[in-house]
């Protein structure tokens, strides 16, 4: 009965010694995952309306950012510059050396209007800011970008309070997973 008792409590000891090794072993993967490659992010608010809606869950490439800069049309996530405990959702506009400016509703990067048809409807008018006002034009300095939100008439971007530092940039956003209805990758013009 004795050796009965000590049989069973050895399987009982490997059984939750292997739900230990489990759990520490999806921990460890979790946390490489997490830190080096892939982390999600929900928007919050309506600045990329109708492209992101609030609530959404993405996940954002970490390690792309090791492969090269974030280039224009992309959806990023970076340290909100008003407030760093925040993090914000845009798309990039201009890259270090971009002049930049508005004029009767339109972004014109480099002197040329943005044909910015893949993402926004073709009604959307933009209009400056208190940083990057209507017709004066703004050159985009070294390690930052220019970005702003998809819903122009609805996001604090940019136009409001300037560049995004390059070390600012957690990520490249690449594929919504929820709701289901939106999920797939995200599509950079």
């Amino acid at each position: 009965m004795k050796d009965m008792l000590l049989s069973i409590l050895r399987k009982i000891y490997l059984f939750l010694l292997d739900i230990l090794q489990t759990l520490l072993l999806t921990a460890a993967v979790f946390l490489v995952v997490y830190v080096f490659l892939f982390r999600p992010f929900q928007v919050n608010g309506d600045s990329m309306y109708p492209n992101f809606w609030d609530k959404e869950y993405i996940l954002t490439n970490i390690i792309s950012l090791n492969l090269g800069d974030p280039k224009h049309g992309e959806v990023v996530v970076f340290k909100a510059p008003p407030d760093p405990e925040k993090d914000y959702i845009k798309r990039i506009i201009g890259i270090p050396g971009d002049k930049i400016f508005i004029k009767n509703g339109y972004v014109y990067l480099n002197g040329d209007k943005i044909d910015e048809s893949s993402y926004l409807e073709q009604n959307v008018l933009t209009y400056g800011g208190s940083f990057l006002k209507e017709g004066e034009e703004i050159t985009v300095p070294d390690q930052m970008y220019f970005a702003m939100g998809d819903n122009r008439s609805f996001s604090s971007d940019s136009r409001e309070w300037g560049f995004v530092p390059r070390k600012s940039i957690i990520g490249k956003s690449f594929f919504a997973y929820w709701p289901l209805s939106k999920l797939g990758l995200i599509k950079s013009p």
